[in-house]
């Protein structure tokens, strides 16, 4: 019997020639047995991380909905301040006898106004909730990143805030004989898309103060997303604002997606392509954001801030 080369060298060889192309790996002793093996075990990495990572956003979005669930002023308030708002402004268009675009224009910035808000509230909450229990510690002690946070608790803004505009929608509908369908299908998935991408970045600079100034960014929860909405022409046009707050409303993407979604009822488009400025805006914005509560969340550990806002 002749000398033969032992089965572990192979092997050897086999993942060294694993990275050549498919047709060099057919031409390589056990190259191909070996790439195969190469690709079956990145696979099995690949669908054990995402696995992990659902797990991770899971829990944050299992946290924010049982914290919801539980806290009967969380659930009236997404039912009440919607519908007192929508019968607020629909009943002042009709004591002002406008005419139905005009009061389909007034009622969409109220469906706009109460959908933002509550998107952004389960963001902001995610770690508002951790200062007023004094345990903004815990979340941060788990293997998580502050990423599987916004998301998990994006996700149930989402969900509720899909909710407040179905029911506020059927409400103008129904109540104010506004018409939702003119739009059509990708006008309302395209308009959603942005209300809450704007939703997202207000949560996001919200968490970026919670972690800077502690306690006394409580009211940014609330405060912000109003002067953004005050801003973009929640009611009016944007073009009636001051000079240089017109400039400012060109550089909030929710004007954008506003005055996309008011041009199907008669009224002009105050740029050529706003879909194309919102979600440029949302792109920048979004990464903008991310960076400043990475930025802030180092910052807080080396103040050793988590540990004062904790017991």
């Amino acid at each position: 019997m002749g000398w033969r080369t032992p089965r572990s060298t192979w092997w050897w060889i086999g993942r060294k020639c694993a990275w050549l192309p498919s047709w060099r790996q057919s031409h390589t002793p056990l190259g191909r047995c070996a790439g195969s093996s190469l690709r079956k075990w990145i696979w099995k990495t690949c669908t054990v991380r995402l696995r992990t990572e659902f797990y991770k956003i899971w829990a944050f979005a299992a946290r924010s909905l049982l914290l919801n669930l539980r806290n009967v002023f969380a659930v009236f308030e997404m039912f009440f301040w919607p519908g007192v708002a929508i019968f607020s402004v629909g009943l002042l268009t009709r004591f002002l006898k406008l005419d139905p675009d005009t009061v389909s224009f007034i009622l969409i910035g109220a469906v706009s106004m109460n959908t933002v808000q509550i998107g952004q509230l389960d963001i902001s909450y995610s770690l508002l909730y951790d200062v007023w229990s004094k345990s903004l510690k815990h979340p941060f002690i788990a293997p998580v990143h502050l990423s599987h946070l916004i998301l998990g608790a994006g996700l149930v803004g989402l969900l509720r805030g899909l909710i407040v505009f179905g029911v506020m929608g059927l409400l103008s509908m129904w109540l104010f004989d506004m018409d939702l369908s003119r739009p059509g299908f990708w006008g309302l998935l395209f308009f959603l898309s942005g209300l809450f991408l704007n939703a997202l970045i207000i949560g996001m600079v919200v968490l970026t103060l919670v972690l800077r100034f502690g306690h006394r960014a409580e009211v940014a929860a609330w405060a912000f997303s109003y002067l953004i909405l005050l801003l973009c022409g929640l009611y009016y046009p944007v073009t009636i604002l001051p000079t240089g707050a017109q400039e400012l409303a060109l550089v909030i993407p929710l004007t954008y997606f506003l005055d996309y979604f008011r041009h199907f009822y008669g009224f002009p488009c105050l740029s050529p392509h706003p879909l194309l400025y919102g979600f440029s805006q949302c792109a920048l914005y979004l990464a903008a954001s991310y960076a400043m509560v990475n930025f802030a969340l180092k910052g807080a550990l080396k103040r050793g801030a988590l540990l004062k806002l904790s017991e």
